[in-house]
């Protein structure tokens, strides 16, 4: 990890670091370098990066399995020389050209299971001034344009559905301060938050206006909550789509959105089930070793 990274600052990576797991740092200049020195100090069986300086960092290396994950689409000059990809959606491997597509995977995203505090529900939505009878609309992550919160605030505005209906953002962003602004009444935003399974459990349904989003983890999070999705037709957005049972909205359709956002406050809300199973790390790590083993791995 950059050493950014080991910050003492609410939003640190290293903070959801199992005490497990050795984290070596290497600086934040020239962090492609250094984490290439550090591999071949360490020699270990498999390398495998998931941001651009470690892809980089593992480019001319020899000797070890090099194995990157696609978090948002491949990128010949940082993931061409791999021995092998992980796509988190099966559309991201239509854009790896053969040989390298032969030797990648599409492995899901996971998630783990877990319930939020018992008080998180009444705490929050009380910390927004809800009472018992409010319906609260929600999204959780980044807040930058690729998001379309801009959208979103638009449509719920249009949308007129009563003053019973909030809204929330939880997140922060590049995209924040000109939302706030923005804003019609009825919705909140928290910022940055340490406790997104409260939220999420302080919500009757979940929100994504995203533009782009290759596969949306926080779409996982809301089904482990049970809670009711009202999504567009990103990469994401079509792959787990099926599972949301309620269909997805073009994308940049304002209009369209609207219409969604009215049908989905108006058909109650329930919380449901979802097959979460085949999304827990217990089903992937098969997954992965069998990767790495048949690139080479020992």
């Amino acid at each position: 990890m950059r050493r950014a990274a080991l910050e003492d600052r609410p939003d640190a990576p290293a903070r959801h670091v199992s005490e497990k797991v050795r984290v070596c740092a290497v600086p934040n200049w020239w962090a492609s370098w250094h984490a290439k020195r550090l591999v071949n100090r360490e020699r270990p069986d498999v390398a495998h990066a998931h941001l651009s300086a470690g892809c980089k960092a593992l480019k001319r290396l020899r000797g070890v399995v090099r194995v990157a994950t696609l978090h948002i689409e491949y990128k010949p000059r940082q993931h061409a020389a791999l021995d092998g990809l992980v796509a988190i959606t099966p559309s991201q491997l239509l854009s790896v050209p053969e040989p390298l597509r032969a030797r990648s995977v599409h492995i899901d995203n996971w998630t783990h299971s877990g319930a939020a505090n018992a008080s998180a529900r009444e705490r929050l939505r009380s910390s927004l001034g809800l009472t018992g009878e409010a319906l609260l609309l929600g999204t959780l992550g980044r807040v930058e344009p690729s998001k379309g919160h801009e959208m979103l605030l638009r449509a719920f505005a249009e949308a007129n559905l009563g003053a019973h209906v909030h809204l929330v953002i939880v997140g922060s962003g590049s995209a924040l301060a000109s939302l706030k602004r923005d804003a019609p009444p009825r919705v909140h935003f928290t910022g940055f938050s340490e406790e997104p399974r409260g939220w999420l459990s302080a919500m009757d349904g979940f929100i994504s206006a995203a533009r782009r989003e290759p596969f949306g983890l926080v779409f996982l999070e809301a089904m482990e909550t049970g809670l009711p999705i009202l999504a567009t037709a990103t990469e994401g957005g079509r792959h787990l789509g099926p599972l949301f049972a309620r269909p997805l909205v073009p994308l940049d359709d304002r209009v369209a959105f609207v219409d969604a956002l009215r049908a989905f406050t108006q058909s109650g809300l329930a919380r449901r089930s979802y097959p979460m199973e085949r999304f827990r790390l217990s089903a992937k790590l098969p997954e992965f070793e069998g990767l790495y083993r048949r690139l080479g791995a020992p």
